[in-house]
């Protein structure tokens, strides 16, 4: 037998082993490859749903905070034009509005909260409701203090222009009584007529004579009568004018002569 460089056809089949090995091999490298890739798009599938879910989550709430948000302000502006326009109430509505700033309090702790969750913010919309219905009470309670101030301004007026007219009835009376009396007064002067002068010589035994004679006349007898129908009955002083020939009154103070205050005259000497 001859030897050659050829190989032999009873080496080959030892090859095949070989390359089966390096077909699976390959094979799991490529399933294992495979189920990498897989795996790793199910999971970025995964996360940009719970990113999608998280995104929607944060919407959602970013919009209800925006809706209580709305809602609170609402209540605010209703409430301060209440009690804006109402100073003269506040001290009526001191109990109302003590509840009222709680509920304030807490609606703004949640809304100020930049980490609420979806129930802190239906607490929030619960409470605004309650907050709304305080509102309403109170705006009842302001009409019906106010309709109650209106009837008691009307009731004042009234009885403001009551006294005025009581007060210009009074003055009417008052001036009416004034010249009633001053008429009074007036009527109550008693008038003098029928005037008699008589000259009187007394005697140093006291004995009188009456005299025409100027120059025996030492006393003068004055009478005259007087009336008054409106003057009560009793005793009334009576003043004498003796005036001169020259006009001056006759007075002697240790006879009695004196000052009197008269009604149109203003003082005036009497002789008696």
């Amino acid at each position: 037998m001859s030897n050659t460089n050829y190989p032999s056809s009873s080496t080959q089949p030892a090859n095949k082993p070989n390359n089966n090995s390096r077909n699976v091999l390959i094979g799991l490298l490529a399933a294992g490859l495979l189920g990498t890739w897989g795996y790793v798009l199910y999971d970025k599938n995964k996360t940009q749903e719970t990113l999608q879910v998280k995104s929607a989550e944060v919407s959602y709430v970013a919009t209800a905070r925006d809706s209580v948000q709305n809602i609170y302000n609402e209540a605010l502006t209703r409430l301060d034009s209440l009690v804006g326009s109402n100073n003269t109430l506040t001290g009526q509505l001191t109990d109302r509005q003590t509840e009222i700033v709680k509920l304030k309090n807490e609606i703004n702790g949640i809304i100020r909260n930049r980490n609420a969750s979806t129930a802190d913010l239906k607490r929030a919309r619960t409470l605004i409701a309650s907050l709304n219905d305080k509102i309403s009470g109170l705006e009842m309670e302001v009409a019906r203090l106010m309709g109650e101030n209106q009837q008691l301004a009307t009731s004042n007026t009234v009885l403001t222009n009551e006294k005025q007219q009581l007060t210009v009835n009074l003055q009417s009376t008052t001036q009416q009584k004034d010249s009633l009396s001053r008429t009074v007064d007036v009527a109550s002067t008693f008038s003098a007529s029928n005037f008699q002068i008589k000259g009187i010589d007394e005697k140093g035994n006291g004995k009188e004579k009456e005299t025409d004679k100027a120059k025996k006349v030492n006393k003068l007898i004055v009478s005259f009568d007087v009336e008054n129908r409106i003057a009560q009955s009793g005793p009334a002083d009576m003043y004498v004018v003796v005036t001169a020939p020259d006009g001056q009154v006759i007075t002697n103070p240790s006879m009695g002569s004196g000052v009197l205050a008269t009604r149109n005259e203003g003082e005036r000497q009497f002789t008696s």
